[in-house]
C-alpha cells in the first residue's frame, strides 16, 4: 500500500513537470494553527488595507478542510518565471515605466490553472478521487502550503523562497481526496539577510516576515482604487504596475536560470519598457488593445493613467508636460487630482531649471 502510495506520487510529480511545473511537493490539509492566527492578526491590523476578500473569507482561508471539508492531501506546484534580464535596468531611466515581471508576459492565472487542470485530470484518471484546482482567485493560503510541502519558504519579504527558482515562482495547488505521500516542509534560510527589507522604496515591512499592504507599491498600483496616498508617490518612482524590489535584491535568486521559465512568461516588446507619453495618451480602447491576454488587464485605464501620472510627476521629464495637460481635464476624478499633482511637480521641475 505504501509502496502504491509512492509510485503514484512519483507519477504525479512527472506528469506536473511535463506539464511546465518546476516545482512539486504535497502538504497534509490540516494547516498549523499559528498559519490561522498569523491571518487573524494581519487583518486585526488593517494591513490588507481595500482587499475586503481577505477578510470576508479569512475562515475558508484558515484552512483547506474549512474551504472544502473532503480534502485530505493539497498537491502545490510552482511555475518559473525567472526573468532574463535586470529588474532593476529601468530604475533611472524615467520617461519609461517599470512594470513588475510577473505581468510582461502572459496572464499567469489562464497558463498556470491550464496546467494545473490537465495534472488534476491526469490524477482522476489514475485514481478514484476528487479534485479541486485553484490559482491565486480562491481563499487558499498558497504560500504556507508551499513551505508546507517543501517547494520554499516564506521568505522575510513574505513570499515564497525557493533554494533553487529564488523568489520567482507562480503557485498553484491542487486539493484531492488521495491521501498522498506528504513532503518534507521547507526549512527557513534567510539566516541574518536583510535585503529585500531594506531596498524597499516606502518601508512596506514593519518587521520581518511582515507586510503592510497599505504601503506596498505592489498593492498601491494595483489593487488600491482611489487616489495614491501623497506620502507614498515619490517613493514610487516610474513604477505603474507592481513591485519587484524586494524579490529581485533576494540573493537566493543567483540559483534561478532563465531558462527554466514558462515560455508563456516571456515579455512581450511593449510591455518591456512602455513609454510614460504613450501610456498618459491611452483611452479605454487603447489600454483593452494593449493590455489584452495580459494580467495588466483587470485594473483598467483609469488606474493605469493614475499610474503613469505619478511616474510622470517623478520624472524630472517637461516633455510630459504636454501629456499630463490633457488630463487636468479626464472623467476620472483620480485621474485629475493625480494629473494636477503631476504638472505641479513638472513645474516644480521647470522652475529649477529656469533657476
Amino acid at each position: 500500500m505504501a509502496d502504491d502510495k509512492l509510485r503514484l506520487t512519483q507519477a504525479l510529480e512527472k506528469k506536473a513537470q511535463d506539464e511546465g511545473f518546476v516545482a512539486f511537493g504535497i502538504a497534509a490539509a490540516q494547516m498549523a494553527t499559528e498559519t490561522s492566527e498569523r491571518l487573524q492578526d494581519w487583518l486585526s491590523k488593517g494591513s490588507h488595507g481595500d482587499m475586503i476578500w481577505m477578510e470576508s473569507r479569512a475562515d475558508e482561508r484558515a484552512s483547506p478542510t474549512t474551504l472544502w471539508p473532503e480534502v485530505q492531501s493539497v498537491v502545490m506546484l510552482g511555475m518559473s518565471y525567472a526573468p532574463a534580464t535586470d529588474p532593476f535596468a529601468l530604475e533611472s531611466v524615467s520617461d519609461h515605466g517599470r512594470i513588475s515581471v510577473y505581468a510582461q508576459g502572459k496572464d499567469y492565472h489562464d497558463v498556470v490553472k491550464g496546467a494545473l487542470k490537465r495534472t488534476a485530470r491526469w490524477l482522476v484518471g489514475e485514481a478514484d478521487c476528487q479534485v479541486k484546482v485553484f490559482v491565486d482567485t480562491a481563499p487558499v493560503m498558497e504560500k504556507p502550503l508551499a513551505e508546507a510541502a517543501g517547494l520554499g519558504w516564506q521568505g522575510k519579504h513574505t513570499n515564497l523562497v525557493s533554494r533553487d527558482h529564488g523568489s520567482w515562482l507562480f503557485l498553484g495547488a491542487i486539493y484531492t481526496t488521495l491521501d498522498l505521500e506528504l513532503s518534507v516542509p521547507g526549512r527557513d534560510r534567510c539566516g541574518s539577510c536583510s535585503a529585500c527589507q531594506d531596498i524597499c522604496p516606502t518601508n512596506a515591512f514593519p518587521a520581518p516576515y511582515q507586510l503592510d499592504a497599505r504601503a506596498c507599491i505592489s498593492y498601491l498600483t494595483i489593487e488600491h482604487k482611489g487616489p495614491i496616498p501623497l506620502e507614498f508617490r515619490k517613493a514610487i518612482g516610474n513604477h505603474i504596475y507592481g513591485c519587484d524590489d524586494c524579490l529581485a535584491v533576494c540573493p537566493w535568486n543567483k540559483f534561478a536560470q532563465a531558462g527554466a521559465a514558462n515560455k508563456a512568461f516571456l515579455p512581450r516588446a511593449e510591455l518591456i519598457a512602455p513609454a510614460l507619453a504613450d501610456l498618459l495618451a491611452m483611452d479605454d480602447g487603447d489600454f483593452r488593445q494593449i493590455f489584452a491576454g495580459s494580467p495588466i488587464k483587470r485594473i483598467g485605464r483609469d488606474r493605469m493613467v493614475r499610474n503613469a501620472l505619478v511616474a510622470a510627476g517623478n520624472s524630472e521629464d517637461l516633455a510630459l508636460i504636454e501629456p499630463v495637460q490633457k488630463l487636468l481635464a479626464d472623467e476620472n476624478q483620480v485621474v485629475r487630482e493625480t494629473a494636477d499633482w503631476a504638472m505641479a511637480e513638472l513645474s516644480r521641475t521647470m522652475g529649477k531649471q529656469i533657476i
